[in-house]
């Protein structure tokens, strides 16, 4: 194994721990860890968002520029990602939320249908 898959392994499995057990201590009442979860899930997205850019360096690669427009809509499917994920949440984690948390999910649900036209374009 060479040491760039190495370091990759290793990356992977420390940033997927942070962030499930993050996630764990954010959405479980009976851990009573909220703001921590929120900070140890960070960090686990900060480490797999860095992997990355350690292969890229590891690899020896130049700096690559930055296409903004592709950017930008990577940045428009998050945005329906997290939209979606919102509305889950709020039906299954917070009591009364049901009627909202559908609302936002169909929003959700609508944004990603547009991801297909934002990449290939209405002809």
């Amino acid at each position: 194994m060479t040491k760039k898959n190495f370091l990759f392994l290793v990356l992977t499995f420390v940033g997927g721990l942070l962030f499930a057990l993050g996630m764990c201590m954010c959405l479980l009442p009976e851990w009573n860890a909220f703001t921590p979860g929120v900070i140890v899930t960070a960090l686990g997205a900060l480490v797999l968002m860095a992997i990355a850019l350690v292969r890229w360096i590891m690899a020896g690669k130049p700096v690559a520029k930055i296409n903004w427009n592709k950017a930008g809509k990577i940045a428009y499917c998050v945005a329906a990602a997290l939209v979606l994920g919102t509305g889950m949440a709020m039906i299954m984690a917070f009591e009364g939320m049901m009627i909202p948390g559908i609302i936002v999910g169909i929003v959700g649900i609508v944004l990603g249908l547009g991801v297909i036209p934002v990449f290939k374009g209405l002809k």
